[in-house]
C-alpha cells in the first residue's frame, strides 16, 4: 500500500480498530492495546509500541500513518511564557501557548488554521482561514505543552483555554471531539472545568453547546455591550447582534445552570468612557456572569491603544458596584507575540501584506 493510502490511524475509533484486527486475523484485544498508545501515551511512532510484536507493528505501518504534530519553533518569553509553533502534516503552522503562573499552569490552543471572522484587533485575523484542525491536532498541542510544563517547571498542566488561532465554534464537531479525548480517561484524564472554550459569541452555537450539555466553561469575547461600537470592533455583531447573543446565552443558563465569563479588553477612545463600562455591567446582569478585563497586546501602530489606567479603574469600579466579579488580567509573553490577540505566523502575516 502506498503512502498516499495509508490512513490516518487516529482518525479510526476503537470499535474500527477492533474491525481492522479481527480483518486481519488478528486478536480483538490489540485495538486496546493501540488505542492506548496512540492516546494516553500520545505515541509518535507504531515502533515504540514495545507491547505488540513486530509482524503486528509492521501490519499497523502497511495500513496507517500517525499524523503527528511537530514543535518546529518553540520561543520562551522573559515571564516564563513558551509559545510553540506546531507544524501539521500538511506543513501548515499554527502556534500554541504555555501561560505559567504561581498557582496554575495554562495550555492557551488553536482550533483552526487562520481565522475568518475579521476582528479588528486582533493578529490572527489578518490570516485567512485555511482549514480546520482535526481532533487530533488539538490533542496533541495539550500533550506537547503537559510535556513542557514537566520538563521546563516540573508541574503539571492544570488547564486549558482554547483561545489560540481560529473560532472554536466553527470547528464545532472537531473541536468536541478532541476534549472529550482530552478529558476521557483513555486520554489524558483532565476534568472539563479545567477546560475553558472561548468564543466571539455565535448564537446558534451557544445554544447547540447547552443542547449538547457540555461540562467545561464557556467565554464570550465581548468587548462591548453596544452594537454600534462592537460592530466596529467585531463584524459578526452585524449578523449576530447583542440581543441575539442575549437570548443564546440566557438558553444556555437555563440548560446548563453555568455562569458565563466575558473578555473584554478596554481601548482609548473606542469603548473606555463611563457610558461604555455601564452598558457592560447591564449586560453582566443578564445570567450570572463575571468579567475578565485583558490588558491590550499591539500589534501595529494602528488605531489600537491600551486605555488609560484611570479607565480601567473606572470599570472595575462600576462592575464591582453592581455585585460583578471583575479581574484585571495581565498580558503574559508579549515579548514573543505569545500574548491575547498577538497569535499569527509573522511569515503568513508578511505574506499577506505584500497582496
Amino acid at each position: 500500500m502506498g503512502e498516499s493510502q495509508k490512513r490516518d490511524i487516529r482518525k479510526l475509533s476503537l470499535s474500527d480498530l477492533e474491525e481492522f484486527f479481527v480483518a486481519q486475523g488478528e486478536k480483538k484485544f490489540r485495538a486496546k492495546q493501540v488505542y492506548e498508545w496512540l492516546w494516553n501515551k500520545s505515541l509518535k511512532n507504531f515502533d515504540e509500541m514495545t507491547n505488540i510484536s513486530l509482524t503486528t507493528r509492521e501490519l499497523l505501518k502497511q495500513h496507517f500513518e500517525i499524523n503527528h504534530i511537530q514543535v518546529d519553533l518553540m520561543q520562551h518569553s522573559q515571564d516564563g511564557t513558551i509559545k510553540n509553533a506546531v507544524k501539521l502534516f500538511d506543513d501548515k503552522i499554527v502556534e500554541s501557548v504555555l501561560i505559567p503562573t504561581n498557582k496554575r499552569i495554562t495550555a492557551c490552543v488553536s482550533s483552526q488554521v487562520g481565522c475568518s471572522l475579521d476582528c479588528n484587533f486582533c493578529a490572527t485575523a489578518r490570516l485567512k482561514r485555511m482549514r480546520n484542525l482535526n481532533p487530533d491536532e488539538i490533542y496533541d498541542q495539550v500533550v506537547a505543552i503537559k510535556e513542557e510544563a514537566e520538563t521546563y517547571f516540573q508541574r503539571p498542566l492544570t488547564n486549558i483555554v482554547f483561545m489560540g488561532m481560529g473560532e472554536p465554534l466553527l470547528n464545532y464537531n472537531n473541536v468536541l471531539s478532541a476534549i472529550d479525548k482530552i478529558t476521557s480517561p483513555e486520554g489524558l484524564g483532565m476534568a472539563p472545568r479545567r477546560i475553558t472554550l472561548s468564543t466571539v459569541g455565535i448564537p446558534k452555537m451557544i445554544r447547540k453547546l447547552a443542547d449538547d450539555e457540555v461540562k467545561f466553561n464557556l467565554a464570550i469575547s465581548l468587548h462591548s455591550a453596544i452594537n454600534e461600537t462592537r460592530s466596529r470592533l467585531m463584524p459578526i455583531n452585524d449578523s449576530s447582534p447583542l440581543e441575539e447573543l442575549a437570548n443564546a446565552l440566557k438558553y444556555w443558563y437555563q440548560k446548563t445552570k453555568r455562569k458565563v465569563t466575558y473578555e473584554y479588553v478596554i481601548w482609548e477612545g473606542i469603548n473606555d468612557d463611563e457610558r461604555h463600562a455601564k452598558a457592560l455591567a447591564k449586560f453582566c446582569k443578564i445570567i450570572p456572569s463575571k468579567v475578565n478585563i485583558i490588558q491590550y497586546n499591539p500589534i501595529d501602530e494602528g488605531e489600537f491603544r491600551q486605555a488609560k489606567q484611570e479607565a480601567v479603574d473606572m470599570y472595575v469600579q462600576i462592575l464591582e458596584q453592581q455585585g460583578i466579579i471583575a479581574k484585571v488580567r495581565k498580558s503574559r509573553g508579549q515579548d514573543i507575540d505569545a500574548a491575547c490577540g498577538q497569535l499569527a505566523n509573522k511569515n503568513e502575516v508578511a505574506e499577506l501584506s505584500k497582496i
